[in-house]
C-alpha cells in the first residue's frame, strides 16, 4: 500500500464543511497521532503530494504543516520530509493543558443547562474514550492488513 492511500485511510477532508480546510487537516493529523495511527518519525507526504491527492491548493497544506510544526506534532527536515515528531510536547503546554480545563468547564455548565449530572457527565465522556479506542484498534488493523 502506498503513503498516499495510508493517508486517505485516516484523513478525511469535507470541502463543504464550516470549518476551513487547513483545520480539518490539522485536526485529522493531531487525531491520527492521538490514536497511534500515525507513530513517532513517521514520514508524512509532502505538501505538494497531500495536497494532490487531496485536490486542495498546496498553500492550504503549508498552513496546516506549518501550525503542526509549531505546536510540535510534525517536524520539517529540509531535504529530508516531515516527520510525526519525536518529541510532541508543545512549547505552551501550560497554556493548552488551561484550555482544555476551561472548555472542559464551559461543558459542564451546558451539561447543566441540559439536566446531566456530574455522574452523567462522567459516564458519557467514558463512553467517548471507550468508542475511540474501539476506533483506534480497528483502524489500527485496517493498517495493518
Amino acid at each position: 500500500m502506498i503513503e498516499s492511500e495510508v493517508n486517505r485511510m485516516w484523513l478525511n477532508i469535507n470541502p463543504r464543511a464550516s470549518d476551513p480546510i487547513y483545520l480539518q487537516i490539522i485536526r485529522g493529523i493531531k487525531s491520527a497521532v492521538a490514536r497511534g495511527l500515525l507513530s513517532p518519525g513517521e514520514k508524512l507526504a509532502s505538501v505538494r503530494e497531500l495536497a494532490t491527492e487531496l485536490t486542495v491548493n498546496h498553500n492550504t497544506v503549508a498552513r496546516a504543516y506549518q501550525e503542526l510544526e509549531r505546536d510540535r506534532v510534525i517536524e520539517v527536515i529540509v531535504g529530508r520530509g516531515t516527520f510525526v515528531s519525536l518529541n510532541p510536547i508543545p512549547p505552551n503546554y501550560e497554556e493548552r493543558v488551561i484550555k482544555i480545563q476551561n472548555d472542559v468547564k464551559t461543558m459542564l455548565v451546558e451539561a447543566h443547562h441540559l439536566g446531566m449530572t456530574a455522574a452523567g457527565f462522567l459516564e458519557m465522556v467514558r463512553g467517548i474514550v471507550e468508542e475511540w479506542n474501539v476506533t483506534e484498534e480497528v483502524q489500527k488493523d485496517d493498517q495493518r492488513n
